[in-house]
């Protein structure tokens, strides 16, 4: 196996490496971005995904959310599904 495609392999699983956690809305804040109360009581800044905005999903405060977190920054996310 040649060392790009190892380098690829590499690449895409940590492309997948998200962490998906639920938490409730609690503010609605300029420029679309919310901020998320989660279940372990930490709050994260998130912002609605491509799918969601074009399909104008509504996000109201209060409504309980999935939310996708970077290992690396877990302070930001990007919210996916809407559950009411």
């Amino acid at each position: 196996m040649t060392d790009s495609k190892k380098n690829n392999k590499t690449i895409e699983s940590k492309k997948n490496d998200k962490i998906e956690v639920e938490g409730k809305v609690i503010e609605v804040l300029k420029g679309s971005d919310y901020l998320i109360e989660l279940a372990n009581g930490h709050t994260v800044k998130a912002y609605v995904s491509g799918k969601m905005r074009i399909n104008m999903i509504r996000i109201l405060p209060g409504d309980t959310v999935t939310v996708q977190l970077s290992p690396y920054d877990l302070t930001r996310g990007i919210i996916t599904w809407n559950k009411r």
